[in-house]
């Protein structure tokens, strides 16, 4: 766990400090709450001041304590806890992430919010890649090229405006081609009912982030909003993107130990 832990923070660290120098000046990102549709609390302390879209952010944290902490199978193979482990403390971190820039609404966090979630998605080919390649043919360095690679990618939103879209649109239809296909290979009926849950939720996310300020015409989205739900359906992304990972890790370890 200290490993995984260390190799969440170091990154995650120098990414901070990057994002405190001029490197990102130009990139777009969005710095007034008018910005999003629940209305700001003027009487709540910085970190409340949207309440709802703040304290969301403890289902990430829950749910990485759950994937953390709550989860156990003996069964599971040694890389393929480090692997649920690293995504874990994604989840925690993020969340931290995300409240920070609703708190503060400065570039730096929201800089940082935008380029984390990369990572992110990119630990799904990372483990995805384990699980097809097997404990004796996974490399940790295949994993650190690939991290590096999408962090690297974030340099598309100093190219274009829309350049974060770009890199996040590549990440996740890569994650879901990634995942069909190692459906396909070692997935049953369980593994595949995870994968559609993870997809519908990633959709949920994107829909419902877009569609934030005009589903809040409706008195329905006026407090709890699109981007609340939102965030709702990526904590439940990550949550089934785990079921799927941990589930296919499991049945191709033990298929592995039969043939041999």
């Amino acid at each position: 766990m200290l490993s995984a832990l260390l190799h969440v923070t170091l990154p995650l660290a120098f990414c901070v400090v990057l994002t405190r120098c001029h490197l990102f000046d130009a990139v777009a990102v969005d710095l007034k709450y008018d910005h999003y549709a629940e209305r700001r609390v003027d009487h709540f302390p910085a970190f409340l001041a949207m309440p709802c879209n703040s304290l969301v952010n403890l289902l990430y944290v829950i749910t990485g304590l759950y994937w953390l902490l709550g989860y156990s199978d003996v069964t599971e193979p040694k890389e393929g806890r480090y692997l649920r482990q690293v995504f874990a403390f994604m989840s925690i971190f993020y969340a931290a992430v995300q409240w920070t820039r609703l708190a503060v609404l400065q570039r730096a966090p929201a800089v940082l919010d935008q380029w984390v979630t990369l990572p992110i998605f990119a630990w799904v080919l990372v483990w995805i890649s384990f699980i097809e390649r097997g404990p004796a043919g996974w490399r940790a360095w295949h994993a650190a090229v690939l991290e590096l690679l999408s962090v690297l990618s974030y340099g598309l939103a100093l190219l274009h405006e829309r350049g974060f879209e770009a890199a996040l649109g590549g990440h996740v239809l890569l994650a879901v081609y990634k995942g069909v296909r190692v459906q396909v290979a070692h997935g049953d009926a369980r593994s595949c009912r995870y994968l559609l849950l993870a997809v519908l939720s990633c959709s949920g996310f994107v829909v419902l982030k877009l569609l934030d300020l005009p589903l809040a015409r409706y008195w329905i989205f006026q407090r709890l909003t699109g981007h609340f739900w939102s965030k709702v359906c990526d904590v439940t992304q990550i949550h089934f993107s785990l079921c799927f990972l941990t589930d296919l890790t499991t049945r191709t370890g033990k298929a592995g130990s039969k043939k041999d």
